[in-house]
């Protein structure tokens, strides 16, 4: 099968090949994860022939069977050899109940190497983390980054293409589809669908469906915003919705769970103080947060943040929101023991907005890059007193 190489996640994956722990890739589903699997049995297989290879996609009909980590264990103790080298590959291994009980018997074996892809946050958390410790590397998978847009679309950087990006967003898929934007938010609509009712409201027996549409509908229009339980609470008794907050606090989660919404916690500038009330909601897939409130050019802001939020997460930055004497950092973002600091705006069109993009980077003392990320197509104060303003379409492009 011809693949498109996705080298941002191979890469990630490859010093781990052929060592005795569980390589995950977690994310939204449609963002690739199956493809990247693939990937990895065919050059697994075409580097060491004698290893033998045994896939299972759980999606597909004639894996129905295997529901538990009994079937599991039956279906490998039928096929595999025992005196070679195995390559297991599952995927959506969290439809298989109690799977970790065989993956770690089977991680202890010298001659098995495991690969897994799944849907869900919380499949390698809490007491499952522990009954696994030390025995898995989890890889987080998101949609394409613009850089692999253009590469997936087999086009070249325009402000055209980019805006394009911002509106249909970055599932892999999208590049079979015609260019109508109409068949294209249909197409993730029924993705947006299969996500709620397949991911949450069956997985969590969901009973109040319409709430849970009006919470996604609700953070789709407040992305970027600082967002509290209590906030989403007081707003929906407004409208005549009597839900309390710790309601409110599971439904977020379970959207968190599914990779829909991502969570953005406020810290201090340093870093040393976290704020456990009020947060930002950012879309895993700004393609699917457009095909539910629709795109609209007055969300221009909302919408840029939320692409920059995806990139530094694309580029394996640990991300929160800066906060300190009622100024705020849009984002403080950490790699390997290396920080940035980022502003967004959709246009610096005065002194006030340059005042105030720069000026709250300014207040910060520390010698790490400081970047205002913008749409203006001036070149006019590229630098600001040793803070670097830059294109939105030139930073999607970067740190990657």
């Amino acid at each position: 099968m011809n693949f498109i190489e996705r080298p941002l996640y191979m890469d990630r994956i490859k010093p781990f090949i052929g060592k005795s722990l569980i390589k995950v890739l977690v994310g939204q589903r449609r963002v690739g994860k199956s493809y990247l699997l693939m990937q990895l049995r065919d050059m697994i297989q075409r580097a060491k022939p004698d290893v033998q290879i045994v896939y299972i996609n759980k999606e597909l009909h004639e894996f129905k069977d295997i529901k538990h980590a009994d079937d599991l264990f039956l279906y490998l103790e039928e096929r595999v050899k025992k005196d070679k080298r195995v390559a297991l590959f599952i995927d959506e291994v969290q439809d298989i109940e109690s799977f970790e009980t065989v993956l770690r018997d089977l991680v202890t074996r010298e001659h098995c190497d495991i690969y897994c892809t799944g849907s869900n946050a919380n499949l390698l958390s809490g007491e499952l983390a522990t009954f696994l410790s030390g025995r898995y590397i989890e890889i987080k998978v998101f949609g394409l980054s613009y850089s692999e847009f253009l590469r997936f679309n087999d086009t070249s950087d325009s402000e055209r293409t980019f805006q394009n990006y911002l509106q249909i967003g970055g599932l892999p898929y999208l590049k079979n589809l015609t260019h109508d934007n109409e068949v294209i938010y249909e197409y993730l609509s029924n993705i947006y669908n299969t996500i709620l009712l397949k991911d949450v409201v069956k997985r969590f027996n969901i009973r109040n469906v319409r709430f849970l549409e009006n919470l996604v509908a609700f953070l789709a229009d407040n992305i970027g915003s600082l967002v509290s339980s209590k906030k989403i609470s007081d707003y929906l008794k407004s409208q005549q919705i009597n839900i309390s907050p710790q309601v409110v606090i599971d439904y977020l989660g379970y959207l968190e769970s599914c990779f829909l919404i991502s969570k953005v916690k406020r810290t201090g500038i340093e870093g040393k103080k976290i704020f456990e009330v009020g947060e930002k909601y950012f879309f895993e897939d700004i393609g699917l947060r457009n095909s539910i409130v629709g795109y609209k050019s007055n969300d221009i802001n909302k919408i840029l943040e939320n692409v920059v939020y995806l990139h530094l997460r694309m580029a394996g930055y640990t991300v929160t929101v800066g906060v300190e004497n009622n100024k705020e950092i849009d984002f403080i973002a950490q790699r390997a023991g290396n920080k940035i600091y980022v502003q967004v705006a959709y246009q610096l069109a005065n002194e006030q907005t340059i005042a105030r993009e720069f000026g709250n980077l300014l207040f910060i003392q520390d010698n790490f890059p400081k970047y205002v990320v913008t749409m203006d197509q001036t070149t006019e104060t590229a630098n600001y007193k040793g803070i670097e303003r830059v294109h939105v379409k030139d930073f999607c492009l970067s740190l990657v």
